[in-house]
């Protein structure tokens, strides 16, 4: 419920998102942007004390481990895409970078759990310093607007000509690509083939488990920013996005669903088709055939949309009553009889305190004691060596 509650803020941001700014150009009011900043951040402090919850409350299960990664999941495109809006990036492949690129990291960091059975986090990461970065950037476009982050940087830097017209979105892209591929991807690998040496296992096949992501990076790249599609010109990224955001979710929840239960690594999932289907009809002029309209563009993107919503919820829903059924608790609720024992834990608990306190009095009283009966012998034994010294 904790992490629920904490992509509901997300949810709400997106909302506003969608009413207030579609086009993400940069042109709304400044609150809207520091918003964005509480939302983010109520996301990431629900998303670290969640586990926390779990432990004082005796819930902790599977299924909060799968809650808790399915959210992260859905959480990468919107929460990136907000970023994308603070910047004012509007529909531009900037943006469209800013929005998806961090599905990356989370399938790859998903991947190296499956295998290692560990989440590793280095100093520096997407869930805590990443968020930390992101909220920043949505907190000064909120104090300056938008326009800060695609003004040249030789505006900053006394007008030099060094730079030309390189703008901190340009620098921002090439700072993204230098941590994924130098400090996030080759460390999974690296922990990867490890787990797999120390167990005995052949290394080679794991690069084919890379092949969902791989499908779904090239059709994204080849839909968007195909010249015939006209969802960016026509400012439908949000829908996009909102869409991947369901993809996505279920194509590393499956991952994830399969190292809880041991099984195969899920290769593929239903929803990837019409991803794949969407980056080969809108490009269909480099066949010599005809383009498709915008409007059916539209259409087939919100049809897309409408069946990710539903393939999702209902494999959630399954998974989440089969999970629930097997192990004897409640979703999103703590049992009564759980109500119950930890009201009596914090009886004990407190009646142990009570008892003790007595104790530490008089354990306390019987030091004080000691620490008087040794001060009056030394004074004693001072003034013996004293009234010696005088009689010599």
């Amino acid at each position: 419920m904790v992490t629920l509650l904490g992509f509901f803020c997300i949810l709400s941001n997106v909302a506003l998102l969608v009413l207030y700014q579609p086009t993400m150009d940069g042109t709304d009011p400044s609150w809207l942007y520091y918003s964005f900043a509480l939302g983010l951040w109520s996301y990431s402090t629900m998303d670290n004390i969640d586990g926390k919850q779990a432990r004082r409350t005796g819930t902790s299960s599977p299924l909060g481990e799968l809650f808790d990664h399915g959210i992260d999941s859905l959480n990468c495109t919107l929460g990136s895409l907000l970023e994308a809006a603070a910047m004012g990036l509007g529909n531009s492949k900037s943006a469209v970078f800013t929005a998806l690129v961090p599905c990356l990291p989370m399938f790859f960091s998903t991947w190296e759990t499956y295998h290692t059975h560990t989440l590793y986090l280095g100093v520096i990461n997407g869930p805590t310093e990443g968020l930390i970065l992101a909220c920043t950037v949505m907190g000064i476009a909120g104090h300056w607007g938008p326009g800060v982050w695609t003004q040249p940087l030789s505006n900053f830097l006394g007008g030099s000509s060094l730079l030309g017209d390189v703008a901190f979105r340009d620098v921002w892209v090439g700072i993204i690509i230098v941590s994924l591929f130098l400090t996030h991807i080759p460390f999974c690998v690296h922990n990867v083939i490890k787990a797999r040496r120390r167990d005995g296992l052949p290394i080679a096949p794991v690069f084919l488990e890379w092949t969902p992501m791989a499908v779904f990076t090239l059709s994204v790249g080849c839909w968007l920013l195909s010249p015939h599609s006209t969802l960016r010109t026509n400012n439908h990224l949000v829908l996009f996005c909102l869409t991947m955001s369901f993809v996505f979710g279920r194509m590393t929840t499956k991952i994830i669903l399969a190292h809880l239960t041991k099984q195969p690594f899920p290769y593929w999932t239903v929803m990837l088709w019409p991803l794949v289907g969407g980056a080969l009809i809108f490009n269909l002029p480099v066949l010599g055939l005809a383009p498709l309209t915008a409007g059916a563009e539209l259409l087939y993107l919100q049809a897309y949309f409408v069946f990710a919503v539903v393939v999702y919820f209902r494999w959630a829903f399954l998974v989440i009553n089969s999970i629930c059924e097997y192990l004897g608790i409640n979703c999103l609720t703590i049992p009564e009889k759980k109500l119950k024992d930890m009201g009596l834990d914090r009886q004990i608990a407190q009646r142990v305190r009570n008892m003790q306190a007595p104790l530490r009095e008089m354990s306390s009283g019987s030091a004080s004691g000691r620490k008087d009966s040794l001060r009056s012998r030394a004074a004693s034994i001072n003034g013996n060596a004293n009234k010696g010294e005088k009689r010599y």
